[in-house]
């Protein structure tokens, strides 16, 4: 008979984000591992159950958690699909268990168990009739036999305190008396790519070779062998749809445009279509299905940005001026970012009468670029249209199609950022590119690693994009350059580079972030071979990434003592440890820096006299360390990094061999 009220106190499951309002997020061959306080009154025994399943299954399956200390309880489970999953916690009592304890302690105080050996044999027999196969049924009706058959207490004891009384017992449990958690939490289970992948952004526009001229999506796939060689796996687009005539923006978004300036993709509309068309001078939309199967071919994908602006000349103007912000005259507002104007943008009005036609219509765009072989989707300011609104879309466009990416743009107050997150987007831009000092990097990195963060925010480090080129790009020339794709790399899986960074394009318009002639409003023709370029180091920073399975994960990175404040020190390991990194990267752009970072030897099983090796992966030189304490440089004008792989000495007859943990 089940209780009348919960026999079993449980609290403090983890993870658990806002009492189970959002749900947490992993990727496909993930481990969830949850942990629970259970307790209750009295002295019983506890079993504690972790039930998981896909969501929408009806049948829970269950795995045992095991006590750690202090009615501290853990168990995990594996998600092997791109879909939703389920999970709580189960507990009751285990009156088989206790009644163990129980005669265990009576035996060797010497007490008649007569009774209590009778109780035994009833609760084997309940169990049986419990049982549901059959062999488990004929397995307990024969130890209750032999229960009985025992030859004297002693030999029944001994017998019903064994492993195999318990295990058989196990095999049938009583739950009548269960509590079950009080919520039901759940998990987004992503693609690998959601925490493992190296973006590249570029503009079509920009990828041909004749000065003024646009170049198209057959000139993109000229370029994809390229990207590849380098080692990306995404390849993001800035808008590609028809740009707006009406208040184009010209060169350095100047507020008069000439016969002959593309624009801003970023007005979205022009009398050739809207967000479900393209812009003519790219080609047409067979080409983009082309060049998507090109990227395919080459085991890489393009992500689409799905920005919610309309040039005055979008269809959307005409057809729905319902849904657009109006001024007391009747004219529709521009976008505004103070001081900045953006006079050839209207934003949309999620909050207009008709809102849900609106939203509805904002799903169809993403079906339409879905339907297209686009998986990945970058959203363009997301923090200025409601976070109700995101939640209702992703998770629709989730239901259909589990594999579709979302990455927030959201550069606004930590708050906002969070709950787009939780709302369901995949990954986030963060504050990286502001993170210039080891203070500044260490504190937030433990933040977005290391606490409740890491549970449903992925960071994406970008390490520039068309609206930010850092003073710390500007200023440090190359060195800057390397250094910042080492730290974006390295810190974290899944990070991004705008093209021309591996050119080290570092031209500002002066007192700004803004680059100088961005082609955000022209177009670009560049030599992708120029003196100086970094795009070795880059490959090198890939194949490492792509070769050590320790920097493909994103809540393993751990920060390590360096005496220098210019010198960053930290590693990530395999969840085995059979893969082992350290960085030490030089924060300082324009001089020799030196010093001495401190191994965590004890956390790799190494002795404080025991000899290991330092393999630098960036540059092929191999050190021999011994103890924790061990000297690194860096110098500007070679390497600024170095990325150790750290293995163990191990004598083998007459030799040495390197060995990984």
């Amino acid at each position: 008979m089940n209780s009348p009220f919960p026999t079993v106190i449980i609290e403090n499951v983890q993870p658990e984000i806002d009492h189970g309002r959002h749900p947490i997020k992993r990727e496909t061959g993930d481990t969830v591992r949850v942990s629970a306080d259970v307790f209750k009154d009295g002295h019983d025994i506890l079993m504690v159950f972790l039930l998981f399943r896909k969501k929408g299954s009806q049948k829970w399956n269950r795995a045992r958690m095991t006590l750690v200390n202090n009615d501290l309880w853990k168990g995990e489970f594996q998600v092997g699909e791109n879909t939703r999953y389920e999970y709580t916690v189960e507990a009751c009592p285990c009156v088989f268990r206790s009644w163990q304890h129980e005669i265990r302690k009576k035996h060797q105080a010497g007490q008649d168990l007569k009774s209590e050996l009778l109780e035994g044999r009833n609760l084997i027999r309940a169990a049986a009739q419990r049982a549901t196969a059959k062999a488990v049924r004929d397995a307990l009706e024969k130890l209750a036999k032999k229960l009985g058959a025992a030859p004297n207490q002693a030999a029944a004891v001994e017998l019903a305190v064994s492993p195999e009384s318990t295990d058989r017992m196990d095999c049938a449990p009583d739950r009548s008396l269960a509590t079950q958690y009080e919520r039901i939490l759940e998990v987004v289970v992503d693609r690998t790519c959601a925490r493992f992948a190296a973006w590249y952004e570029m503009f079509p526009r920009s990828q041909g070779k004749t000065a003024g001229k646009s170049g198209t999506f057959k000139d993109c796939e000229e370029h994809l062998p390229a990207i590849k060689a380098m080692g990306f796996d995404v390849i993001y687009f800035p808008p590609i749809h028809p740009i707006g005539k009406t208040h184009r923006k010209g060169p350095n978004n100047t507020l008069v445009a000439g016969p002959n300036d593309p624009g801003s993709c970023y007005a979205i509309g022009s009398g050739e279509g809207g967000h479900k068309a393209v812009e003519p001078s790219l080609g047409t939309l067979r080409d983009f299905d082309r060049l998507v199967k090109k990227c395919r071919e080459l085991d890489m994908e393009i992500a689409l940005d799905f920005a919610i602006n309309c040039s005055p000349d979008h269809p959307y103007v005409r057809e729905h001026p319902e849904w657009f912000n109006h001024r007391p005259d009747g004219t529709i507002k521009y976008a505004e970012n103070p001081p900045k104007k953006y006079q050839d943008i209207y934003p949309l009005n999620f909050h207009c009468e008709n809102y849900m036609d609106l939203w509805k219509e904002m799903q169809s765009i993403i079906e339409f670029w879905i339907s297209h072989g686009v998986k990945i989707f970058r959203v363009d300011n997301p923090h200025t249209k409601p976070v109700a609104f995101w939640e209702w879309l992703i998770g629709n466009i989730q239901k259909k199609n589990p594999e579709v990416l979302f990455l927030a743009e959201a550069f606004t107050r930590p708050k906002m950022m969070r709950a787009l997150a939780k709302a369901g987007f995949t990954q986030s831009y963060t504050y990286f590119t502001w993170r210039n000092s080891k203070p500044e990097l260490t504190e937030y990195l433990i933040e977005l690693t290391q606490g409740p963060m890491k549970e449903y925010f992925r960071g994406n480090f970008f390490a520039n994009t068309p609206d930010i080129l850092h003073a710390f790009l500007q200023e440090g020339g190359r060195p800057a350059f390397k250094i910042r794709a080492t730290l974006a790399s390295t810190l974290s899986p899944v990070y991004g580079i705008y093209s021309g960074f591996e050119l080290c394009e570092n031209k500002a318009i002066p007192g700004t972030e803004e680059y100088l002639h961005s082609e955000k409003y022209e177009i670009k023709v560049r030599d992708w071979n120029c003196a100086g370029h970094i795009k070795d180091y880059i490959t090198r920073l890939n194949h490492i990434r792509r070769e050590n399975p320790a920097l493909q994960e994103y809540d393993n990175l751990r920060f390590y003592r360096a005496d220098h404040d210019n010198i960053l020190f930290y590693g990530k390991a395999a969840p085995d440890k059979s893969n082992l990194i350290l960085v030490a990267v030089s924060l300082n752009p324009y001089q020799i820096t030196d010093g001495f970072v401190w191994a965590p030897i004890g956390e790799y099983g190494i002795r404080d006299d025991e000899a290991y090796q330092a393999h630098d992966l960036l540059t092929g030189h191999r050190y021999l360390w011994r103890g924790s304490r061990n000297y690194v440089r860096f110098d500007p004008r070679n390497e600024i990094a170095h990325i150790f792989r750290i293995c163990r000495w191990r004598k083998r007859e007459n030799d040495f061999d390197y060995y990984d943990m």
